[in-house]
């Protein structure tokens, strides 16, 4: 199942996306949240007719760096023995079709692919055999980056966690199990042009080793998104470009870059 977030004549609610044809994909209106027993309401609305928001509100983004070695290699960095996770804060998400807003700090803004982890019930300390009990869907990201104030302040605060630094959308996937979920083709274009080309089974650390690891540190709640690093081919954006994040199974995240005001 596919669930949305979305808003319509001033009202946000959750729906379940049917259909397959892009122009013909509808929302069946779900009674209550998703991370709970819920119900479909019967109640349909056209996609074309509502704005898409950010599928989850997270009360944190875990962002897991270097998880691709190519990746790593291409930016001049070690390829690293443990996972290795930083934090975007949740005044950094935005969904499809918002604008990526080019801070004025950074001259040098870099756009990031991933695969996003949507976390389904509060858990801490989770072992290897459960992670798949935990995990309510997957989602598309772009860890959007300001390179060159990453590689000059050393910690990543700034770098990755501004305002509209985290995309996530279209919505959530339900329907993959953990092993289709790692081995998904994960893309990313600028205005129509390939730049990034990886499958998530290109990992160092898998999606369990990620989830064991961030848990042994700290509880993730319903919500949480977990970022499971990029492929290579990472590069620049410019003012005016349309990038978008596709991956297998999923979807297409859309958005622009537009100058900071």
């Amino acid at each position: 199942m596919r669930i949305a977030r979305f808003s319509i004549d001033g009202n946000v609610a959750f729906g379940a996306v049917e259909g397959d044809k892009p122009d013909e994909l509808v929302l069946d209106i779900i009674k209550g949240i998703p991370f709970a027993d819920f119900e479909l309401s019967g109640t349909k609305v056209p996609l074309s007719k509502v704005r898409l928001l950010p599928p989850v509100l997270p009360n944190k983004v875990v962002a897991f760096g270097r998880n691709y070695a190519e990746h790593a290699r291409e930016l001049g960095n070690e390829v690293p023995d443990a996972p290795f996770a930083f934090f975007k804060p949740s005044t950094s998400v935005i969904g499809p079709g918002d604008e990526i807003r080019y801070p004025s700090f950074t001259e040098d803004l870099h756009h990031e692919a991933e695969l996003a982890v949507v976390i389904g019930r509060m858990c801490r300390e989770v072992p290897r055999e459960r992670v798949a009990d935990v995990i309510f869907g997957y989602t598309c990201a772009n860890d959007v980056t300001a390179r060159d104030v990453q590689k000059r302040e050393k910690q990543w605060a700034r770098a990755k966690g501004f305002d509209t630094s985290c995309p996530l959308g279209p919505w959530v996937e339900t329907g993959l199990d953990l092993e289709t979920a790692s081995d998904l083709t994960v893309q990313l274009t600028i205005n129509g042009e390939q730049r990034q080309l990886g499958r998530t089974s290109e990992m160092i650390h898998s999606i369990e080793d990620l989830i064991v690891n961030i848990t042994e540190a700290m509880t993730l709640l319903p919500g949480d998104v977990i970022l499971t690093g990029t492929p290579a081919g990472v590069g620049p954006l410019t003012v005016g470009d349309e990038v978008a994040v596709t991956i297998e199974g999923i979807g297409t995240l859309t958005n622009k870059v537009v100058k900071r005001g």
